[in-house]
This record gives C-alpha cells, structure tokens and sequence, in this order.
C-alpha cells in the first residue's frame, strides 16, 4: 500500500515549460488527502526547486541537490551534506585537466565563472530533447537569475570557499563529448566518497557519496515509519536510480533513458502529458478497488 511518494522535477513532474500540470496538481492534492506524504526530489537547488511549486498551492517536502540537502513543508532544512575542500580540490582538478566547464552550487547560490557557457548547455539540452532552442527566452532567463541572485558570477571558484558559511554541495559538469564525459565520469566514481549521477546527456552531478535521492528518501521514510516497500518514486534519468532501485512502486516516464526504465516496474506517459499524475491516480485507484 502507497504512503509515501517521490517524484523528480526536471523531465519528470514539470514540462517543458517548466510548469506543473493542474492534472499532476490534482493528482498530488488526492494522494495527499489519503494522507500520503509526497517529496519533491530533484537534482536542483531549493532556490530553483521551490519556483515552479510556489506557482502552485502545494504544500511538500523536498529533497534537493540530489539528497545533499532536505526541507520539510515549511522550507526548514532538515539536513545537509557538503563537499569538503580536499574533495572540492580534487574535483576541480579532474575537470580543469580536461578543459571541462562546471558550475559550483552552494547553501546559497549557483555559481558560475561564464555566463556565455551557460548559455551553450542549455542550447545543447534542446537540441538533445530534439527541441529549437530560443536562444533570446534562454539568455533573458540567465540574466534574471543573475539579476535575482540565484545564479552569481565570479571571477574565480577559488574565492567561494572563502566566503564564511558559503558550503559547496553539488559540481555540475558538462560537454557535449559524451564519450570525454563518460571517462571523466568513471574517473570521478572511483573516489570513494563522491556520488556522480546525470539529469541530462552531457552532464554530470557530483556529489558527497552520502547525497543521493535514494539515500535521502530512505532516510524519509524511516522517519514516517514507512517501509520502503511502500514508497513510489517516479523519475526519468540516471540521478532518480538510487530512488528507484530502492522502493516497491518504481515508476518511470515514458521520455526516460533506457537505464531508467530498466529499473522500474511500470512507465507511465511522457511528462508533457502529465505522466506524474496518471502514474499516482493509477497506483492509488487500483488499491482502492481491491
């Protein structure tokens, strides 16, 4: 029997529009009803996370940067786990080598040394979503991220870790040589005490070991009590694996990687077509009538 439910954002819960349908809304709002926690669970920061939800009325815990951080309903933070600086040191020395361009998230912001390759990442996503990017819509929302403080732009990384309470939770890297990235990728999972999943084709997320969604919805449900066998997660790309491969209800979209699919138990539709809230209404309607 469901109790508690995850879903992913980014390919998962929101659109391409980045918005959440009012037929996954809904959907939220009946499981919640049946007295049903769902978390958000997402490679983004709580500062990126929490836009698209405050353009709802819902109400919901999250798990952020993969698991490196967790917030209750209220947007209190419920735990942490950073980068250290001799991980931060190693990290960055892999991808310098390979002239691999990365941004920095923090407990505070998003950093970025060049807005201008910001601008190229997301124009590769659309093209790999085989989507046209609009490239004046994509740079007007990378200058409102700065303007808005959510994205900084420094001179230097360096200077980061120099700022008192400034912790560095998550590296995003990317290049659109998936086989460079691939290598660099295998390089970075043999440090023992670094995570590394994708969100994206050409990406990499790197974290501390112990921030992963798995890890961070396990603990959840030990908290409510709930055993794993009784959660459903739903995702579409290689950083919501740690959720699937732990949990009784394992869902995957309809746009997911092949890999992801592989996991799950059941694919529902794509997230333009509210995948998300078929997959919950399905699930629940069917114990009902049981």
């Amino acid at each position: 029997m469901i109790k508690l439910i995850a879903t992913d954002m980014d390919g998962t819960l929101l659109n391409a529009a980045h918005e959440i349908s009012q037929e996954n809304i809904d959907a939220i709002k009946y499981a919640q009803s049946q007295g049903i926690t769902v978390v958000i669970a997402t490679g983004r920061a709580f500062y990126e996370a929490s836009t698209p939800i405050a353009d709802t009325d819902l109400t919901v815990p999250y798990i952020c940067l993969n698991g490196a951080e967790v917030r209750d309903e209220s947007h209190n933070i419920m735990s942490t786990s950073h980068l250290n600086h001799e991980l931060v040191e190693r990290i960055k020395s892999i991808l310098n080598k390979d002239n691999v361009y990365y941004q920095i998230y923090t407990n505070r912001g998003i950093y970025t040394e060049d807005p201008t390759r910001d601008l190229d990442i997301y124009i590769d996503i659309a093209k790999q979503a085989g989507q046209e990017a609009d490239v004046e819509k994509i740079k007007a929302g990378i200058q409102k991220r700065i303007d808005n403080g959510s994205l900084k732009v420094v001179d230097s990384y360096e200077d980061i870790e120099d700022v008192p309470g400034e912790l560095i939770m998550k590296v995003l890297a990317f290049n659109p040589d998936l086989e460079k990235i691939k290598a660099i990728g295998e390089e970075l999972a043999s440090i023992s005490s670094l995570a590394i999943s994708s969100s994206s084709r050409g990406n990499l997320e790197i974290t501390h070991a112990e921030a992963q969604k798995g890890i961070a919805l396990e603990t959840i449900a030990d908290q409510l009590n709930i055993d794993l066998q009784d959660v459903m997660a739903l995702g579409d790309n290689l950083n919501d694996a740690s959720m699937l491969e732990r949990v009784g209800y394992p869902v995957a979209m309809e746009n997911a990687m092949p890999e992801v699919k592989a996991i799950a138990k059941y694919v529902t539709d794509t997230n333009e077509n509210s995948g998300v809230g078929k997959a919950i209404m399905k699930f629940l309607k069917e114990e009902q009538n049981k």
